[in-house]
């Protein structure tokens, strides 16, 4: 009887993964056909790249399907195919493709000396005023990486990096979103109305706004050489992901997360090291040596989409919104008072670099 009992648990858990599986590639499709969407209805009122990220759209639907679920006590019985962090980490191994740094180097170094000096600054700027104002340790990591670095996908990489709570990538990456999208349409009319030169310009965007899309929807709104230069300075910053990372995973292995009389050796650091970064290394290896062919990186980047989708779905399908409402205002106004130190310092690096160095 007991072998008969567990046999039948078993086939019950399976059925549970199998369907939740099953629905949570249901509801991918359905993010990608909403992006599709989306794009094609931004298109013909003449913007070229979406704004409206993905990211956000999934979790908006996950979050949906989570009150429904939870409404005819169904939650339960799909959680074991829940699997955010394992999307999370595929997603990230993955965009290591995009970071080519053989085409970054041949772009200009100016982008890179900017990409430096905005990822360093703006990183310890905000992690001082996250700590003024009392933000938790690991959201202060992920914020802080989000503002300086690129965004959601950085957030996700210094989430990893310190084993933060859901919540505060969910909650970093809506407040990235938000603030991206009317960024992408004043900062070319500001930029205008300053009469700054195309590749300051394109260099303030791609420095400041923190999201790809939005960065390339400046610079298209502003002109072709604003885009070009934006696209190298989003591309210098990406780099940061992954050395960013890194440094967290050993400073919180070393630090914050440090138990009482526990020696920060090698081995606590690599016990406590994200292990998709060296994945996601392996994969910038693999495409800045030209070992991956055009139609090979763009079959990467749709897994890409669709793993990161996945892993946003599942984040809103776990959402609680007990646990977010407690993180209160402290954040946002860190996040935007950082967006506008953020703001003010690119243009004044920008201008530096390319327009006095003209680098």
């Amino acid at each position: 009887m007991n072998n008969d009992a567990a046999s039948n648990s078993r086939l019950r858990a399976g059925i549970r993964v199998f369907l939740g599986a099953l629905m949570v590639l249901f509801f991918v499709l359905l993010i990608a056909e909403m992006d599709t969407g989306i794009a094609s209805l931004l298109a013909k009122r003449n913007i070229s790249k979406n704004p409206i990220e993905y990211p956000l759209v999934a979790v908006l639907l996950g979050l949906l399907v989570n009150i429904v679920l939870r409404s005819v006590n169904a939650h339960e019985f799909v959680a074991p195919a829940v699997k955010t962090e394992l999307f999370l980490k595929i997603g990230l191994v993955l965009l290591g493709t995009r970071i080519a740094l053989g085409e970054l180097l041949s772009k200009g170094m100016g982008g890179v000396l900017q990409a430096v000096i905005m990822v360093t600054t703006v990183f310890f700027f905000t992690w001082w005023l996250a700590g003024k104002m009392k933000v938790n340790d690991k959201l202060r990591a992920v914020m802080a990486t989000a503002v300086s670095v690129c965004g959601v996908s950085a957030a996700i990489a210094a989430a990893g990096a310190v084993a933060a709570k859901k919540e505060d990538v969910t909650y970093t990456s809506g407040l990235v979103i938000i603030t991206a999208m009317p960024l992408m349409i004043l900062m070319p009319l500001l930029a205008n109305r300053m009469g700054l030169p195309a590749d300051v310009a394109g260099a303030w965007f791609g420095g400041n706004i923190d999201t790809t899309a939005a960065v390339i929807g400046a610079g298209t709104i502003h002109s072709e050489t604003a885009q070009q230069v934006a696209a190298v300075l989003k591309l210098a910053q990406n780099v940061f992901i992954g050395i960013v990372a890194f440094l967290l995973a050993v400073y919180f292995a070393v630090k914050v997360d440090r138990q009482p009389g526990e020696r920060p050796g090698l081995k606590v650091v690599w016990e406590r090291f994200p292990k998709f970064l060296i994945g996601f290394v392996a994969a910038s290896v693999l495409v800045s040596l030209g070992l991956l062919t055009t139609e090979q990186l763009d079959l990467i980047n749709l897994w890409n989409k669709w793993a990161f989708a996945a892993a946003f779905f599942c984040i809103g399908l776990e959402l609680s919104i007990k646990d977010l409402s407690r993180l209160g205002w402290s954040p946002v106004i860190v996040f935007w008072a950082a967006t506008v130190f953020n703001t003010l310092l690119a243009l004044g690096v920008s201008f530096l670099i390319f327009g006095v160095m003209g680098l």
